[in-house]
């Protein structure tokens, strides 16, 4: 299978250049997610991970969300990366979002840097912000990236990247 790649421009990074394991890095940006009017989760903490064909996914310390917002799942998934994922759904007021973010309680030795860290998926949220961007999120939802203007692709999670 042939991917149209599309060159980054100075600035610009492609996930087609991003690592495969992935790679777990801290980012000092300002992240920010709303939901229902409240911004749940502002940090300047977050870590991203970066995989090849994929948008970033944030990772948002506990201590920089509104944790009385979210309620933990039974729901559950495994990543060969990073491990089990639990997943808490999100309550404002009278709106809620099911599964809307994840974590990892015990991940792998290489992901330790996100234990108990949150990730939320943008499309279910009233708006995620980087540096004042809002994000876009990427297609399919079922990675949960979020991609900017200093992203390129193609992303992974679109009708047929399936098999990328």
């Amino acid at each position: 299978m042939t991917i149209d790649r599309i060159i980054p421009q100075p600035g610009q990074e492609s996930v087609w250049d991003y690592p495969r394991p992935p790679r777990l890095e801290d980012l000092a940006k300002h992240i920010q997610v709303v939901f229902n009017g409240v911004t749940i989760a502002d940090t300047h903490r977050a870590k991203r991970v970066l995989e090849t064909s994929h948008p970033p996914v944030y990772y948002i310390p506990p201590e920089d969300i509104q944790m009385e917002y979210l309620t933990q799942e039974r729901r559950s998934t495994f990543c060969e990366w990073k491990g089990q994922a639990g997943y808490y759904t999100i309550q404002v007021g009278d709106r809620t979002a099911e599964n809307a973010a994840w974590f990892y309680a015990n991940p792998t030795p290489s992901f330790a840097g996100i234990q108990h860290y949150v990730a939320f998926y943008p499309s279910r949220m009233d708006a995620c912000f980087i540096d004042d961007e809002q994000v876009t999120t990427q297609p399919g939802d079922f990675y949960g990236g979020w991609i900017t203007k200093d992203i390129v692709g193609p992303f992974k999670g679109g009708l047929g990247s399936w098999g990328w």
